[in-house]
């Protein structure tokens, strides 16, 4: 298996960034695009589990766009072959002084594109530097 071709980590940062950037304005259209459309899409939030795309959708649709700024910082993607890739990253938000929120997402190729089939999203007290 090839992992971390360039060409792949290329696409699948492209689509991240898509994504950040949909979320922090809160285009519910992109966001709605880059998750799968299938029941078995799923998304464990800071404060829900979203099982199926409409579930997530509709928390989209429903959530208020105030406070969805927020910085990333080390952003890893991992590719394994050319149809397979995991985007992990921090994230800060001034909401929520003191805490580091952290993302995973599983990205598929299928013939539309690269779309989430699975992520994670939580958030902690910041963890002291050692």
């Amino acid at each position: 298996m090839e992992i971390d071709l360039p060409e792949v980590i290329a696409e699948v940062k492209a689509a991240f960034d898509r994504y950040e950037q949909a979320l922090v304005s809160n285009d519910v259209a992109v966001l709605g695009e880059l998750f799968r459309n299938d029941p078995r899409t799923l998304r464990y939030g800071i404060g829900e589990n979203l099982y199926g795309y409409d579930a997530i959708n509709g928390f989209r649709v429903a959530r208020s766009p105030v406070g969805l700024n927020r910085s990333t910082a080390k952003t890893v993607i991992s590719s394994y072959g050319r149809d397979t890739a995991v985007a992990s990253t921090l994230f800060y938000r001034d909401t929520a002084p003191g805490k580091v929120g952290r993302q995973m997402q599983t990205w598929i190729r299928f013939p539309e594109g690269w779309r989430v089939v699975a992520a994670h999203v939580s958030m902690i007290d910041e963890p002291k530097e050692t």
